[in-house]
């Protein structure tokens, strides 16, 4: 069987979508999926991409993706890689390709003289924990994630921030 990785096109954005939601499923956290591929096309594609995809091919079949955004790093004054998703097709793990896809983003990350590439982990996932740590990844015990979704983003930007507390 020959492993292709590749970044995605337009074309390859309904299954990009199916992949999102069969990770959501994986997550136990279907029900916070709220998008669409219509939006994703646009985030991926449109006038101001906000993210990138790539796409790993075992023959011919789309079997996992990862999807990534730049970020930034202060205390090294670099640009950095943020993978935001990565997911294996569950009948197509044990075969190096989620390792492959994380070699692929490695080397776009020092094309792109990035200072790190980074991503989150389910403190529950300990297969994908022991993975990442094979490869060299650091798990950060002392840094959490703040999320701010919803309501209550809205009422944070409905905040004056004028006001004098």
């Amino acid at each position: 069987m020959v492993l292709h990785i590749r970044p995605a096109t337009p074309a390859d954005v309904p299954v990009i979508f199916s992949l999102i939601k069969a990770l959501a499923e994986y997550e136990k956290l279907s029900h916070l999926v709220s998008g669409n591929a219509d939006l994703l096309q646009e985030h991926l594609f449109g006038e101001r991409p906000y993210a990138e995809a790539i796409l790993a091919e075992w023959e011919t079949k789309i079997v996992g993706f990862a999807l990534f955004i730049p970020n930034y790093s202060t205390f090294l004054t670099k640009p950095g890689i943020y993978l935001e998703d990565l997911f294996v097709l569950p009948e197509y793990r044990r075969q190096g390709i989620g390792k492959a896809l994380l070699i692929y983003l490695a080397q776009l990350a020092l094309e792109r003289d990035a200072g790190r590439l980074e991503w989150s982990v389910l403190d529950w996932n300990q297969p994908a924990i022991e993975f990442y740590q094979s490869i060299g990844a650091s798990i950060l015990p002392d840094w959490r994630i703040c999320r701010v979704t919803g309501l209550a983003l809205s009422e944070l930007a409905d905040q004056d921030e004028n006001k004098v507390i």
